[in-house]
C-alpha cells in the first residue's frame, strides 16, 4: 500500500471507530455521506466524493431524497454506493415508523417528532402532515394535505375530516414545520387546531395532537393541554346549543312564541 492508501485507511477506521463509540454526535453532514459511500466501497477514499454531494444537494437530507440517477452523476459514486445511500434511507424511515406502531401514541409527542424531524426538518415550505389512526392508537396510514403556510394557504376542516374518513380513522394527530425553527404556534396556529378539534367532535374522530416540527425541538399542542381546552370550549358549545334549543321550545309552549 503506498502510503496514500494507507492514509485513506487509517482516515475511514477513524471514522467508524469514532461512529461505534457515540454514533453520529459530531460527525459533519459529508462525513455521514462518507461513511455511507464507503459500505459500497469498503477500500475507496470517499471523502470527496461525500463533499461534492454535499455540495450539489446541500444538505444531508437532500443527499439521502436524490434520485439515484442524480447520485451517480457525481464522479466516483457507482451503482453500488448510491444503492447504499438509498437503502439506509428506507429502513431508517421504516424503522422510525414501526417503532410508534402499536404505542399510546397520544402520549408519544416525542416518537411522533423523531420519525417525522427526518423527512421534514429541512423543508423551505410549511408542510401540513395528517396521521390517521385506529380505535387501538395505530397508525393506518400518513398524508400530506397542504403545503405552503397556514396564512397563505387555508386548510379547509372539511377536506380533513373527509380524508379521515376515507382512510376509515377514529383518531387524528396532525403535524406540520416552521422553517425558521421556531416550533412555536401562530395565532393561525392555535385557531386552525381549535377548529379541526370542533370538526373531528362533529363527527365523533378525536384529535390528539398537533405538533409543530421546529429546528431540533418541537411543540406539541396536547402536551401544553390546549387540545384538552379546545375539547371543553367544544363541549360547552354543545351544551349552550342544545339549552338555547330548549329554551325556544319551552317559551313556544308556555308563550306561543316563534322566532
Amino acid at each position: 500500500m503506498s502510503p496514500s492508501a494507507n492514509e485513506s485507511a487509517g482516515h475511514r477506521k477513524r471514522l467508524r471507530e469514532k461512529f461505534i463509540k457515540s454514533g453520529l454526535n459530531g460527525f459533519h453532514d459529508y462525513e455521514i455521506v462518507e461513511l455511507l459511500l464507503s459500505l459500497g466501497t469498503p477500500r475507496r477514499d470517499c471523502k470527496q466524493q461525500a463533499k461534492e454531494a454535499i455540495k450539489r444537494f446541500k444538505t444531508l437530507r437532500g443527499v439521502l431524497e436524490a434520485p439515484t440517477e442524480e447520485l451517480q452523476q457525481i464522479e466516483g459514486i457507482g451503482a453500488h454506493s448510491a444503492f447504499g445511500i438509498k437503502l439506509v434511507q428506507e429502513v431508517a424511515r421504516e424503522f422510525l415508523k414501526e417503532k410508534i406502531i402499536d404505542k399510546p401514541v397520544y402520549k408519544s409527542a416525542q416518537e411522533i417528532f423523531d420519525y417525522l424531524y427526518h423527512s421534514m426538518r429541512d423543508l423551505k415550505k410549511e408542510v401540513f402532515k395528517a396521521i390517521f389512526l385506529n380505535s387501538q392508537n395505530q397508525i393506518l396510514d400518513t398524508e400530506d394535505l397542504f403545503e405552503g403556510t397556514i396564512n397563505s394557504s387555508p386548510i379547509s376542516p372539511r377536506e380533513v375530516v373527509e380524508s379521515a374518513l376515507k382512510h376509515n380513522a377514529a383518531l387524528l394527530i396532525f403535524a406540520h414545520n416552521h422553517p425558521s425553527g421556531n416550533p412555536e404556534p401562530s395565532q393561525s396556529d392555535k385557531e386552525l387546531t381549535r377548529d379541526l378539534v370542533y370538526a373531528g367532535s362533529i363527527v365523533r374522530i378525536r384529535v390528539l395532537d398537533h405538533i409543530i416540527i421546529g429546528d431540533n425541538r418541537y411543540f406539541s399542542f396536547a402536551s401544553e393541554g390546549l387540545i384538552e381546552e379546545y375539547e371543553l370550549d367544544f363541549l360547552n358549545l354543545k351544551i349552550k346549543g342544545v339549552s338555547e334549543a330548549r329554551r325556544k321550545v319551552y317559551r313556544a309552549k308556555l308563550f306561543g312564541e316563534t322566532d
